[in-house]
């Protein structure tokens, strides 16, 4: 197949050209025209995925795809955002049908679900990498940011913590500090499959985070790991964020398959949840919680903000590297 059979029958398909009045024009010219609705602001993220660095050689085309779209949409639900549209840069090494059916479908998963277009890209020749650039809309002054962490308020994290890391464990790719109880295949069969889903498929706080928008401060998605992620919240604001570590909310397969010491590096230094860690007043807590609980959505506060700078944990010293950096990690 050349390339124009390829956008042909992969991706100029109704499952990704979604209709929407905001696209007057999408995948079939050199460029996307958008038509950005009045009193709504074009809010944009892009995120790179190189196989070896962001999902193991030979994974699937389908869960590579599903993955490469939802870190984008968690940028957009960190933002408060209402998913648009994407485009997508793919470098393949060949024209396998098999496995671009199964890359569309994952796209078509996921942009479904949020009604969120494919409307144009690039494909090239070359190693396995993805690049989807996502734009997304929200009201003047209601995105949310980094910057609004202020001493009092309360620090809370959505779903379970830890997962992403596990999940890597759970393809035989060493994260230092983070193990599981036993060799993957000899988890329960539940616990497996709940790890893989939580690397590859992991969940976009989009609904919550546009129905909660008004009770939060300051938010940030967890890609890198809880002390990387939440000091950015911290340097964004100026201030300190003291996190409980006794708080922090686990999985059922984590607790079953991972010990107390493994868990709580998965949960500060592992990455790749894609939860939202924010700051909110503690007036509005219940607010929150009550949101959260309509979306059966566990949601848990950590720790608070509070005067200084840098991150601490309870009962514990935090050594320097707390995040994911591309130039100084490697896993």
């Amino acid at each position: 197949m050349g390339e124009h059979d390829i956008i042909r029958r992969y991706f100029a398909v109704p499952e990704l050209m979604l209709a929407r009045p905001e696209i007057e024009l999408g995948i079939g010219d050199d460029a996307a025209v958008l038509r950005i609705p009045e009193g709504k602001r074009l809010v944009t993220a892009t995120d790179t995925l190189a196989e070896g660095t962001h999902f193991p050689t030979g994974a699937e085309a389908e869960s590579i795809a599903s993955r490469a779209l939802a870190v984008n949409l968690s940028d957009l639900a960190a933002m408060a955002a209402e998913p648009l549209c994407f485009t997508l840069a793919l470098t393949r090494p060949a024209a396998e049908a098999d496995w671009l059916a199964g890359f569309s479908r994952g796209l078509a998963g996921l942009a479904g679900e949020f009604r969120c277009a494919l409307v144009g890209g690039d494909l090239c020749r070359g190693p396995l990498q993805v690049t989807i650039q996502i734009h997304g809309l929200c009201e003047p002054g209601r995105e949310l940011r980094r910057s609004g962490a202020r001493p009092g308020q309360a620090v809370f994290v959505t779903g379970y913590v830890g997962d992403g890391a596990f999940g890597l464990a759970g393809l035989g790719i060493a994260t230092p500090g983070v193990s599981l109880d036993a060799p993957p295949a000899d988890l329960p069969a539940d616990c497996r499959a709940h790890f893989h889903d939580a690397f590859y498929r992991p969940r976009p706080r989009i609904a919550f985070a546009r129905a909660a928008a008004a009770l939060i401060a300051s938010a940030i998605d967890v890609s890198d790991g809880l002390l990387g992620d939440a000091g950015h919240l911290a340097a964004a604001g100026g201030v300190g964020i003291r996190i409980d570590p006794e708080c922090l909310p686990y999985s059922p397969a984590a607790l079953c398959c991972a010990g107390e010491a493994s868990r709580l590096h998965a949960a500060l230094r592992g990455g790749d949840d894609y939860e939202l860690c924010f700051t909110a007043e503690p007036e509005n807590a219940g607010g929150l919680m009550a949101i959260a609980a309509g979306m059966n959505l566990p949601l848990t506060q950590i720790g608070e903000v509070v005067a200084g700078e840098g991150f601490q944990v309870k009962g514990m010293e935090v050594g320097g590297g707390l995040s994911f950096d591309h130039f100084q990690n490697h896993r």
